[in-house]
């Protein structure tokens, strides 16, 4: 059976890092990246004539492997794989092959010889078979990477984890520069500052025909991780060059100018302080900062901006993250800021949020640069992004539906209040060239006022009221349910504050909103319930999951009191969590439920039979729908015995203390057991001065009987409950599969999930109302009235003690 991929990633790593001893995970990265393109390689073009990649005979995975346990593994894996496999494919000098016999990282004698042999044994899962991988659909190759490429960023240190872009930001660079138009694999994309190549690889993923790939990096080690990153995707013809971008550019025209892109995408190192080191900025051969002005001695921001811009074609397109000081920089910056604005290259800026990059904390920004019509363009397009995202880790990252959202606002133009909006370039120069985001889009949320006049005299200010009229339009006649005029300006509540949320939930009109809603989702899984019965092996998980998202935000939309993206990330959530390992399983084996057994390791290591599971579908769905006459009456028996140990327990506290009938009846954690009460009745049953604790006693001693039997039904009856469902997954026909996978699981679920999106309209007006109630509620006088009362109180007190003389 096949393990889920989001297992097979998570151990991966584990086992990668548990090797990893004192190395440093930017420098480990290398060998566990090599390790998968080999396997990648062997899997998916070893044995095969005229294939992509040529693997020579006698270096695939399999002769790795045969190398564990070998005193010279680490010089064999260098001379007799990794060599003849990248000579043969004219990689020979173009990747800086990673030592794998090098003492200092690896260890030297036995402790090199396990680590590497147990290197290859992790990559010899048979779950980790490329054999019939589809890397155009990022499935378990491209996961897999991704997962490592991650983490290793994630451990790699503040200045060390550069080379690695979070996907998520990828992405967006990639969809907001009309890489879908270009429909011939002609069209060319470049990163100046390519790092391992998960950028370029994210744009060449949103073309529909591919693209010709140009990326250029610096360091040797992180150029070779991208070239071999190219190759495991699928694009092995990708020029990846080395040096430094800026002092050494190596894309050229045969007349010596720079090439020219349709597509540029860049993460270049924020504020590098060398960035001139090699050139000469005023006799700059390309003449890239001639009519914009030279970038800070110290500050190299806007130097790979202007590469970028003299990169492009006429009717390029590019996309850069630059850090937030770009946008409001002075000096020469500035100078340099407003020359580019006045030729109108940006198109938009997005605001990103906090602490996303692994090599800095700082915030920064997304820089869109459209040479197309950029005569006829009357402004830049707003994003501020800058709340949208989760904590994960010590790292924030965006979500599927902050993703979406920029995306969806930034190629349509939209407009939203206190998160995007179209600057004319008349506002931007009164501004003087300054494009610091706060200064166009105003995010601070409205000031709750606290009203005077209803602290004085009570009431609730028909301001605030008028603040929730997003509900009053969907429930129409509720407001007049919940209030009453008390005077000018002025409600009062016509429920008590603890009824208002029974008020809300009764009311018809908020069930008629919950059933439209329904409707909208039923709506939903009508329409997509088709591609979900017809999953099968050429099915693509990629196309599912789009497919499914885009109709789900389609059905949500303009749907009042409920954002459809917040929708769109419960099924996000639920695809990553649970869906696509499901899908997978499907196209795998196909639409069968098969069980398999548990087996943990206990802590002397030996294997124990923990029992068996499924999967697919678990065995709850089954005994729900198969056994639940079963299942009520074994849950009938667990709430009788839940009440006698209930009963038990009562006894303990009412008579168990130190002087109480029962005290020595107790073990030492003073708890009441069928040993301890049988040795007490024994010791006290014929003594009549203990007639009443001999009764309390023979009623606990039956009790625990009870509880025996019960339990001992319980149990029986379980094991037969759990024989009959193990049974019934050999009954079930493909029909009944997908019926119980589809609708039991999958849809039962995102329905629950989107169900508390809706209780939570319900639950923010009912919080709202009981806060405005609660704060008016007291005024001025009653409170007065209070303290006074209980002055006197106090006084009259004070008086009867002699302490106050009248």
């Amino acid at each position: 059976m096949a393990i889920k991929k989001s297992e097979l990633y998570s151990s991966l790593w584990a086992s990668c890092d548990e090797l990893r001893g004192g190395m440093d995970a930017s420098q480990y990265k290398d060998y566990v990246l090599t390790m998968l393109f080999v396997k990648y390689v062997s899997d998916k073009y070893g044995n095969k004539d005229n294939s992509l990649i040529e693997v020579p005979k006698g270096a695939s995975f399999e002769d790795m492997v045969a190398l564990k346990g070998k005193p010279d593994i680490g010089d064999q894996i260098n001379k007799k794989i990794l060599k003849p496999l990248f000579s043969a494919n004219g990689l020979e000098g173009t990747v800086e092959l990673v030592d794998f016999n090098d003492d200092d990282k690896l260890g030297s004698d036995k402790e090199k010889i396990d680590r590497l042999s147990k290197l290859i044994s992790i990559f010899e899962n048979p779950s980790l078979d490329f054999k019939n991988n589809r890397a155009e659909d990022d499935d378990i190759l491209g996961d897999a990477y991704e997962y490592l490429m991650r983490h290793f960023a994630t451990e790699s240190g503040k200045s060390k984890g550069q080379f690695y872009t979070p996907a998520e930001v990828s992405r967006i660079l990639a969809k907001v520069i009309d890489v879908k138009k270009a429909d011939k694999p002609s069209y060319s994309v470049y990163d100046p500052t390519c790092g391992s190549g998960s950028l370029l690889l994210k744009v060449a993923e949103e073309s529909p025909k591919g693209l010709t790939i140009y990326g250029q990096e610096m360091d040797i080690a992180t150029k070779s991780l991208s070239v071999m990153n190219m190759w495991l995707h699928g694009f092995p013809e990708a020029s990846i060059a080395g040096k430094n971008t800026i002092a050494s550019p190596q894309f050229k025209e045969t007349n010596g100018s720079l090439k020219r892109f349709d597509f540029v995408v860049a993460n270049p190192p924020f504020s590098t302080k060398s960035w001139s080191n090699g050139i000469s900025p005023m006799n700059d051969e390309f003449n890239r900062f001639k009519e914009y002005g030279v970038p800070p001695d110290k500050n190299g921001d806007y130097a790979f901006l202007l590469h970028i811009i003299a990169s492009l074609k006429s009717t390029g397109k590019g996309a850069v993250i630059l850090p937030h000081g770009v946008l409001f920089r002075g000096g020469a910056e500035g100078e340099i800021r407003k020359n580019i604005l006045q030729r109108k290259l940006i198109k938009g800026i997005i605001g990103l949020p906090a602490n996303l990059f692994y090599g800095t904390g700082i915030p920064a920004c997304i820089i869109i640069i459209d040479k197309e019509n950029a005569d006829s363009r009357k402004g830049v397009f707003m994003i501020d992004a800058s709340k949208g995202f989760i904590k994960d880790g010590n790292k924030n990252r965006l979500r599927e539906q902050d993703i979406h959202l920029v995306v969806d606002v930034f190629n349509n133009q939209k407009e939203v209040e206190k998160y995007a909006r179209f600057v004319p370039f008349e506002e931007i120069e009164k501004n003087e060239y300054n494009l610091n985001i706060p200064r166009y889009i105003d995010t601070q949320e409205a000031e709750d006022i606290q009203d005077l006049n209803a602290h004085l005299n009570g009431g609730i200010p028909n301001r605030d009221i008028q603040g929730l009229n997003d509900y009053w339009e969907v429930y129409l006649s509720m407001k007049k349910v919940l209030f009453e005029p008390l005077r000018d300006g002025y409600v009062k509540l016509k429920v008590d504050g603890n009824a208002v949320k029974e008020t809300i939930y009764a009311h018809p009109e908020f069930i008629n909103y919950r059933k439209k809603l329904d409707r909208v989702f039923d709506a939903w899984k009508q329409d997509v319930s088709k591609s979900l019965l017809s999953i099968k092996k050429e099915s693509s998980p990629k196309k599912l999951v789009y497919q499914l998202a885009e109709d789900l935000l389609a059905q949500y939309e303009n749907k009042p009191l409920i954002d459809r993206y917040d929708i769109y990330q419960h099924l996000m959530n639920y695809w990553n969590e649970t869906m696509k390992d499901d899908v997978y399983m499907v196209i795998e084996e196909g639409w069968t439920a098969k069980v398999r057994r548990i087996i943990e390791k206990n802590n002397k290591g030996k294997e124990v039979d923990k029992g068996w599971t499924c999967d697919l579908l678990p065995k709850s769905i089954i005994i729900d729908n198969y056994f639940a006459e079963k299942l009520a009456a074994l849950q009938q028996l667990e709430a009788t015995l839940e009440s006698i140990l209930a009963e038990i327990t009562g006894y303990e506290e009412e008579h168990a203390g130190e002087e109480g009938l029962l005290a020595d009846a107790t073990n030492d954690n003073g708890k009441l057991t069928k040993a301890t009460v049988a040795k007490r009745l024994k010791e006290i049953k014929n003594d009549a001065s203990e007639k009443e604790a001999v009764q309390l006693l023979q009623s606990i001693e039956k009790l625990f009987e009870q509880q025996a039997a019960l339990g001992k039904q319980i149990k029986e009856q379980t094991a037969e409950l759990d024989n009959l469902t193990l049974k019934q997954y050999d009954k079930l026909t493909e029909a009944e599969v997908k019926e119980l996978v589809i609708e039991k699981k999958w849809m039962h679920s995102l329905s629950s999930s989107i169900q508390c999106e809706i209780d939570a309209i319900s639950q923010r007006l009912t919080a709202r109302i009981k806060e405005l109630g609660e704060r008016y509620d007291d005024t001025l006088g009653s409170v007065d009235k209070s303290v006074k009362t209980l002055e006197e109180k106090v006084n009259a007190h004070l008086k009867k003690m002699g302490l106050v003389w009248s």
